[in-house]
């Protein structure tokens, strides 16, 4: 099988290609084309492709990560939406639960009213309603005024249309009624009902993952009809999958009808890509680490695998989003970051970044703000000739102009400053990482940290001292991780249905019914997608709490018929899970489950492992020896460092740092005190001292 991963980052598109056969690989890296990412996504495939002698038109499957709709969002650049909804019930949107984010804060920011997805004049309500309990229609729905709001909605000029009505997770037969209206009067419009996209309770965030939904459909949609004519113009006939937020792949078909699907599509696939550099080193317990050109994203993985963020913890730029995701704590901290001083006088760093265009200053785009990527460029750690494998030159007198311009504002010097915002960088960084760990009550002293992305490797070592991280795996390729994980992972679609059962009045029988009826829905849309019978998976889940909680938890049961017999064993896991979330249980309080959920799997080709062939003589890894700045012996000092090609270090022979190790996507570096030694698999291993 020959295999693309491409991953669409803020600042790079990611390439990798791997040839499953003849156990081939190789890597791409180039400028990500804002106006319209498909493009740079092709340019880069066919790029990689006459490089390395590979047909275009044998590439078996794509595998894709994008940030379209997730920037949409970040930007507030979606369609202009309405909506339909039941009347009296117009300001769901707008009111939310009465929850302030920030409890004690005066000037915050409440991104659903300040920014909403849907603008109150395009709200339409409409008479209809359905029982709370079963479902059953308590007012028919009113078509004559359906179908007036609908044309209202098109002479406002609404692009995309939300359906959401109370209690259609239970009958969405109004909304399905609706959308047949709205296809009869306005064909053209983009449309999403809430039972269709999130079919659970609370309304508020059910109502608000439709409307990110129709906010961002368009757009998906949009790109995924111009790359899928782009690679087909390009005589590439490959299947194409793009990236979840549930760490699965789904087809375009899927995805243009639900791009809220996608919302968390490339750090999803870098923690997959994590997990996989984890298998590679025998390692189970990891925080990987992903430090792009505007973000950091942290993930924990365990023997249990990674985890899903709950339904309280699931979040984009503020609003609420019901749809499964991999749990991924996000700041702004990557080589972009740009350092200031703000208008108390503090100097601080990020989270706003100079992107791609212009960049930092040593790009030579027209930066003229201090950033990471200056920073070091000033302190000698990225090097000049050798930036993206020697395809992009560093402009290093700008990152020393914009660097010592800061520095005198600052009255220091231009290395204390570059080493300042590295500092407060990499504390930022790590105070994310606590949180993921510490504050839920994990020691990170007992995990690996898997450090990936175009900055990762740099801030490594330091991130880890801060924590005591006793170990740092660098993947083969950390810079292009994301696009790595890809080609790890399967077909996958979760489908869910609100309960509301007590363990003491359980009906076993619904529950089967349920839990078939949702398997045989899954296992027919994995057919359509090609899937062979004998490839498909499914795992069962319940989302319980106690009774008068007001958050549920994720268990997983039995995929053979439910008993009296087996329940109670599931239960009993609910009380452990509980306990370790929380740090106690009530065995003795009833539960009640209210979701059912049922991921379906569909087995797809993935990357194979790869020994690296590396060099046994460690003379013909070494680039140069040059001076660079490291803090020793507690004063900044320039070290005589050598700078290795980590293509050409022998496997399994141990060195000491400091050293630079350069490869095209990505520059690892490695302070006094540190050991490392690269492995059979091609994993960079850092054992962490103590700072010098």
């Amino acid at each position: 099988m020959k295999l693309f991963g491409v991953d669409v980052g803020g600042t790079f598109t990611d390439v990798f290609y791997n040839d499953t056969e003849k156990q081939h690989t190789f890597i791409h890296k180039l400028p990500t084309t804002l106006a319209d990412p498909a493009i740079g996504v092709i340019k880069g495939m066919i790029e990689l492709s006459e490089m390395n002698g590979v047909a275009v038109h044998e590439i078996d499957h794509i595998f894709h990560g994008t940030t379209i709709g997730t920037n949409a969002i970040l930007e507030f650049d979606g369609a202009k939406t309405g909506m339909i909804t039941t009347k009296g019930y117009k300001d769901i949107l707008h009111i939310g639960r009465h929850q302030r984010p920030q409890n004690y804060s005066i000037m915050q920011d409440i991104p659903w009213q300040h920014r909403p997805l849907v603008q109150r004049r395009n709200r339409k309500t409409v008479s209809e309603r359905m029982g709370p309990a079963k479902g059953e229609i308590i007012e028919p729905l009113n078509e004559e005024e359906v179908i007036a709001a609908i044309h209202e909605l098109k002479e406002l000029g609404v692009e995309s249309i939300i359906v959401g009505f109370l209690f259609s997770y239970i009958n969405p037969e109004h909304e399905e009624r609706v959308v047949e209206l709205i296809k009869e009067e306005y064909p053209e419009a983009f449309i999403t009902t809430s039972s269709g996209v999130s079919p659970q309770f609370r309304e508020f965030e059910r109502f608000t993952t439709a409307s990110l939904n129709g906010f961002i459909g368009p757009k998906v949609k949009g790109y995924i009809d111009n790359l899928s004519s782009g690679l087909k113009e390009a005589s590439i006939t490959a299947d194409l999958h793009i990236m979840c937020s549930n760490g699965g792949v789904a087809t375009p078909e899927n995805i243009a009808e639900k791009p809220v699907n996608t919302l968390l599509s490339g750090p999803a696939a870098g923690i997959l890509g994590g997990a996989y550099a984890g298998v590679l080193s025998d390692r189970k317990k990891l925080i990987t680490f992903d430090v792009g050109g505007t973000s950091a994203d942290i993930g924990i993985v365990t023997e249990q695998g990674f985890g899903e963020a709950s339904a309280r913890d699931t979040w984009i730029a503020g609003y609420p989003v019901m749809v499964p995701m991999i749990d991924i704590h996000t700041i702004g901290a990557g080589g972009g970051s740009i350092a200031y001083i703000d208008e108390g006088g503090l100097f601080k760093v990020g989270p706003k970044s100079a992107g791609s265009v212009p960049g930092p200053a040593c790009y030579g785009h027209g930066g003229t703000l201090p950033t990471i990527s200056d920073a070091n460029v000033v302190l000698g750690r990225l090097d000049q000739e050798n930036f993206l494998g020697g395809e992009m030159k560093l402009h290093v007198e700008a990152a020393h102009k914009v660097i010592a311009e800061l520095a005198e504002k600052l009255e220091m010097t231009k290395e204390e400053t570059a080493e300042g915002i590295l500092t407060i960088l990499n504390n930022n960084m790590a105070n994310a990482i606590r949180e993921k760990t510490i504050q839920k009550g994990a020691d990170p002293r007992e995990f690996s940290l898997v450090a990936f992305g175009g900055a990762g490797p740099l801030h490594a070592i330091d991130v880890a001292r801060e924590l005591k991280i006793p170990e740092i795996i660098i993947p083969a390729y950390p810079g292009i991780n994301s696009a790595t994980g890809l080609l790890t992972t399967d077909l996958k679609y979760d489908v869910i249905k609100t309960e509301f059962m007590l363990s003491d009045s359980l009906n076993l029988s619904i529950l089967n019914k349920d839990f078939q009826s949702l398997e045989e829905g899954l296992k027919k849309q994995l057919l359509k997608d090609l899937v062979e019978e004998e490839n498909i998976s499914m795992q069962r889940f319940v989302e319980c709490r106690y009774i008068g909680q007001g958050y549920e938890l994720r268990v997983p049961f039995p995929s053979e018929e439910l008993t009296n017999h087996n329940i109670i064993d599931c239960f009993n896991l609910f009380h452990e899970i509980h306990k370790n979330e929380y740090g106690h249980s009530f065995e003795s309080t009833p539960i009640e489950i209210v979701n059912i959920r049922v991921v379906g799997t569909g087995k797809m080709p993935k990357l194979r492992k790869e020994k690296v062939n590396g060099s046994s003589d460690l003379g013909a890894a070494i680039v140069k020896k040059e001076h660079v700045l490291f803090r020793h012996k507690g004063e900044l000092q320039k070290m005589e460092t050598l700078h290795y090609q980590r293509e050409l270090l022998p496997a399994g022979k141990w060195l000491e740092g400091p050293a630079i190790i350069l490869q095209k996507d990505t520059t690892t570096v490695i302070p006094p005190g540190n050991q490392f030694v690269v492995e059979e698999y091609g994993n960079l291993i850092i054992k962490v001292g103590e700072q010098s």
